[in-house]
């Protein structure tokens, strides 16, 4: 790709979170150039809106001048990542980046072995709020307490509440905090969790998590996630260190304080769709893609960082079963879903 060409785009499924990406793509000028979905009518009802074709999965487009954005459910993440990697197309990945470590391992692997890019799609980690956040708190030197909370209702579409999507709340809302914590504590890292799900009332599924974390420098930290809170969507964050306290509202208005004091961000508040996608980061991680195309290096959020984040949770998972701590790395078994590792009946 020339330094001055910008990537195509194929959206590999057509959900909501596709047309978020689909917009992205149109903020930056990237043509979307296919969509395919396991359900050709809701494919053609998107590509009619966003002016693309309809294509089979096994039309995408691919190669060094396509960014693939694979937002199927979980489970069929690791199939198409693979093949897009090994044709050398850049690939943006929905969270969580899979079901098992196993397959998080594949896809590392192939990251490191193909000349394609993977993008972990952990979108808060490019949205201006949180960058600015990460620049001040790493004033505050090696944090102390870290906490972060996702607090909504259950979701109403999707699969979320199924075994098979591989884990409920914590796996796939606490996706976010959990990423947030693991930024803010670097250099340390998770060495420990301790867990407790409550399971949806009518599901097989947790929808409400209280995670406690232990750092490797001693620190600790905590995530909650939940679907068990609402109508409206509650998200924040917060580190404290020997030195100070940084928090950030995430919704429902971006908000960030140091010791109670408000550091102005700018024209960032959401007052539409073209503002959301950019101060909720989806313009951003997709931008950084194309950058690490161009460049030949990987993004920030790579598949390493996927694997972590999943790493983590499936030791949380383990933890609620067993009702005991988890050391992380996970050294259970990978080739099970965070679900099954809960569940006591498979």
């Amino acid at each position: 790709m020339s330094a001055s060409a910008g990537p195509s785009v194929a959206l590999y499924g057509a959900g909501m979170i596709a047309t978020v990406h689909a917009m992205a793509a149109e903020a930056l000028s990237h043509p979307v150039v296919a969509v395919a979905s396991r359900t050709p009518a809701r494919a053609l009802r998107l590509a009619e809106r966003i002016g693309a074709p309809a294509v089979a999965y096994a039309a995408i487009p691919q190669g060094s001048e396509h960014i693939v954005v694979v937002s199927t459910p979980p489970y069929a993440h690791a199939e198409p990542t693979l093949h897009a990697l090994a044709s050398g197309s850049a690939v943006l990945v929905e969270k969580p980046l899979c079901t098992t470590l196993a397959d998080a391992d594949r896809l590392v692997a192939a990251e490191a072995a193909t000349p394609g890019r993977l993008l972990y799609a952990e979108n808060l980690a490019y949205s201006p709020l949180i960058e600015r956040m990460l620049t001040e708190a790493a004033h505050l030197g090696p944090a102390t307490y870290i906490e972060a909370r996702s607090l909504q209702a259950r979701p109403q579409w999707g699969g979320f509440l199924t075994p098979e999507w591989g884990g409920g709340a914590l796996f796939d809302l606490g996706a976010h905090p959990l990423a947030l914590v693991v930024l803010l504590a670097r250099p340390a890292t998770v060495i420990q969790v301790s867990a407790r799900l409550v399971m949806a009332e009518g599901y097989q599924t947790d929808e409400h998590a209280d995670v406690e974390l232990t750092f490797s420098d001693g620190g600790r930290g905590r995530v909650v996630a939940s679907w068990q809170a609402g109508p409206g969507p509650v998200w924040d964050v917060q580190k404290a260190s020997e030195t100070g306290v940084i928090r950030a509202e995430i919704f429902p208005h971006p908000v960030l304080e140091a010791d109670g004091e408000p550091i102005p961000l700018g024209p960032t508040g959401p007052t539409g769709p073209d503002d959301f996608v950019t101060n909720y980061g989806y313009v951003g991680q997709l931008a950084a893609l194309s950058e690490a195309m161009q460049q030949g290096v990987r993004p920030l959020m790579d598949a390493e960082f996927g694997r972590e984040i999943l790493d983590i949770t499936c030791a949380a998972y383990a933890s609620a079963r067993s009702g005991r701590p988890q050391a992380v790395p996970f050294t259970g078994s990978r080739d099970m879903s965070p679900w099954a590792l809960w569940n006591e009946n498979v």
